[in-house]
């Protein structure tokens, strides 16, 4: 599972723009005024072996008693209670203030890893203008600067270093024959029902691994001789012998079951259409390059009228998984499920598809007879060759020159070509151009 690290701070102190920096986005809004995150927000960063869910949060006032900064208050207190650490950011030119020394406190008493970074610290000596943030008692204070970069990788370096992190064995569970698979979807979209009627109608040996609160809930099942592992984001509990799923909706906990499976099921509503917040569930399953299977489920409880404008919602808000197969289904009356079973095999043994280097240049060539890329000025991209650079998702890297003058419309070309090859439904297919260097450029 990747950790996740819980962005906490007063209003104004550059929470966000530090976010912005650790996702390499400017998905967080950034101004100069305070109070202007009020909810969290969520994304993927790396830095150096760090791999991690980041989290900003709004202005964190832990006295608030009512109105909005209550309910900011209580977003924040979420998203510590999730985070595996916490980073506090202070201002460092504005200096101590007791809104920070009740933040710090609240944080002292859960007695989470928590690491103290004094933001806007560019240009300043280390030393005397610090020293103040050490009466907060949390320890070493790390001098940074969101805006520019600075202190930001030994920021990450320090906080992760008390988790002792395992290192993950990738391709582990391709190795052992087992399909990780993920449910996912907003709350009552029906995740509960349609578990429910997988572990009941399955035959299976099963049981639970209720961890902390950042923990997705597995569960080991068997189906026609394939071996799957449940991730779920549901909330599966054991009541006698019986599994009772419980819809709870914890954002950390979908994007850390997104990220930990092969294979994710996006389920959608049919009740009540494709809302902002399945966009976003869909577009964090293509950004982490798992394999999809849409599911629209509670099918038999709309009209042809609603049918009709659910499916002209699919096509134009989820345009970016059209490569997913779709099923409509009624997890209550167990109708459709089984076609989602094949898809899900369909979408995982596409994933990991080996793709021939001779195949993979053969069809770059044919492409290139068919339709050659545009020129750009002097230049006219040439595509010499390809070959596979991934799987989970699959990646294929060609080579050439000028490729850097390639456009997304080329990319979209060469993606159908190579998908209707080696029948790729279900799994996001990445392309790369890498451009050979010119011998002669350094020469004069």
């Amino acid at each position: 599972m990747k950790p996740v690290m819980a962005l906490v701070g007063r209003p104004n102190v550059g929470k966000s723009t530090l976010f912005n920096r650790l996702t390499k986005s400017r998905d967080a809004i950034v101004a100069d005024f305070a109070g202007l995150t009020r909810d969290r927000h969520y994304g993927n960063a790396k830095h150096g072996k760090h791999e991690f869910i980041v989290v900003d949060t709004g202005g964190f006032e832990p006295t608030a008693e009512s109105g909005i900064y209550m309910e900011m208050a209580k977003q924040t207190r979420q998203a510590v209670a999730e985070a595996d650490v916490v980073v506090f950011v202070v201002d460092a030119r504005g200096g101590l203030s007791a809104q920070d020394h009740d933040i710090a406190n609240y944080l002292r008493k859960l007695g989470k890893p928590t690491v103290l970074a004094a933001n806007k610290a560019e240009g300043m000596t280390e030393g005397v203008q610090l020293t103040e943030f050490y009466e907060l008692g949390l320890g070493e204070v790390h001098p940074v600067s969101a805006a520019h970069g600075q202190g930001i990788r030994s920021l990450v370096e320090i906080a992760f270093e008390p988790l002792n992190l395992p290192d993950e064995e990738e391709e582990q569970a391709a190795q052992d024959g087992l399909i990780k698979l993920a449910v996912a979807g907003r709350p009552n979209v029906g995740k509960s029902t349609l578990i429910n009627t997988w572990l009941g109608e399955e035959r299976l040996v099963a049981f639970d691994l209720p961890g902390t609160t950042r923990d997705a809930i597995s569960v080991p099942f068997e189906r026609g001789g394939q071996k799957y592992e449940l991730i779920d984001t549901a909330g599966l509990r054991r009541k006698g012998k019986v599994f009772e799923a419980i819809e709870k909706f914890s954002v950390v906990k979908t994007l850390q079951a997104i990220e930990s499976a092969n294979v994710v099921l996006l389920l959608l509503d049919a009740t009540q259409g494709v809302t902002d917040q399945d966009a976003h569930i869909a577009g964090y399953i293509l950004e982490s390059g798992r394999a999809v299977v849409i599911a629209v489920n509670k099918w038999d409880a709309v009209d042809e009228y609603q049918r009709e404008q659910v499916q002209r919602q699919i096509e134009a808000r989820l345009a970016f998984l059209k490569f997913a197969a779709l099923h409509l289904i009624s997890a209550k009356k167990r109708q459709g499920l089984g076609p989602v079973w094949a898809s899900i095999a369909q979408a995982h043994q596409a994933a990991m598809t080996k793709m021939p280097t001779p195949v993979l240049t053969r069809l770059l060539q044919e492409a290139v007879q068919f339709q050659a890329p545009k020129r750009s000025g002097m230049f006219r991209p040439k595509l010499r060759y390809a070959h596979q650079g991934g799987m989970n998702p699959p990646v294929i890297v060609v080579h050439g020159n000028s490729l850097e003058h390639v456009t997304d419309a080329y990319k979209r070309f060469l993606e159908g070509r190579f998908r209707k090859e080696f029948n790729l439904i279900g799994t996001p297919l990445r392309i790369e151009m890498k451009t050979s260097k010119n011998p002669y450029a350094d020469k004069e």
